[in-house]
């Protein structure tokens, strides 16, 4: 549980943080958020989420809340007040506060900010890898712009609820044409029949994930070979391995799909290794 939280320039005690009634994030979910995997209480993957954080802004329209610098700075202190050495720092930025109206207030407000940090036991979560999870597939109901990282997350919420009611780790959302977009709050990826790493390309409506972004790396650099090409449901349980990818599962193997047991039932080679690859490089890249 995070100590203390950041909200609109001051730092207080979690169980006393609060926002407005009329934060436009709380009555219209007009706002965006990022999450930093913290390695050694230093931020993974920064340059990517922060690149993403300003593209998410931009296409909302919402004024960034301060330079790059600076919000470095205060995301470092949050996670050093919350004496945060292994977890995730999360950043919130709304429209702001405002009486309620649909259409953006005018003249504009101030964007309100709220930074939260809790630890992460890595242990726990290397157990979790080493066993494999399971993943359960839902229809894809979410809005037409999910490339950008938006708190309106119902649907979601809602995939995250049936994964877990059915004793999944996470729920892939499936199109029209029975293809696997990504995940309730991950990226997800196959090793197919014929050995190839595929997952979606970023093009067909999905999230710009950042740890699958440095992930595609991570496999350039090992020479694997790789496809940004959809899969359908059955071709992931035909697969021989799969995997999601996020700032909080980094790479996590997936053993079966809506109960259908995928390869030998264990972690796979592949996605072991991309695993370890992943952590070994974001620990080193952290600031």
């Amino acid at each position: 549980m995070s100590r203390f939280a950041y909200v609109n320039g001051r730092f207080v005690r979690h169980g006393e943080a609060a926002v407005h009634i009329e934060d436009r994030g709380y009555q219209l979910a007009d706002g965006v958020y990022e999450v930093w995997a913290v390695f050694g209480g230093k931020l993974a993957d920064a340059a990517g989420h922060f690149t993403r954080l300003w593209r998410s802004l931009d296409e909302l329209r919402i004024v960034h809340p301060m330079s790059e610098k600076a919000l470095t700075v205060v995301l470092r202190e949050a996670i050093r007040r919350n004496k945060v050495r292994e977890g995730l720092v999360y950043l919130q930025v709304t429209r702001g506060v405002a009486p309620r109206d649909h259409a953006f207030p005018n003249p504009a407000v101030p964007p309100a900010v709220v930074i939260t940090a809790k630890s992460v036991d890595r242990a726990a979560a290397e157990a979790k890898a080493a066993k494999g999870q399971s993943v359960v597939t839902v229809p894809e109901t979410r809005w037409g712009r999910c490339d950008i990282k938006s708190i309106g997350l119902l649907p979601n919420a809602l995939a995250k609820q049936v994964a877990r009611e059915h004793g999944a780790v996470e729920a892939w959302f499936v199109d029209e044409l029975g293809l696997v977009t990504e995940g309730a709050s991950s990226n997800a990826w196959i090793v197919d029949a014929e050995g190839r790493l595929r997952t979606r390309d970023t093009q067909a409506n999905i999230l710009r994930g950042i740890t699958r972004s440095s992930l595609l790396e991570v496999i350039a650099e090992a020479g694997l070979p790789v496809a940004e090409q959809p899969f359908t449901v059955e071709e992931a349980k035909a697969a021989r391995e799969a995997f999601i990818t996020g700032a909080g599962t980094l790479v996590l193997p997936i053993v079966s799909v809506d109960g259908a047991q995928i390869g030998d039932g264990k972690p796979g080679p592949v996605a072991t290794r991309l695993r370890r690859l992943y952590i070994e490089r974001a620990k080193a890249a952290a600031i």
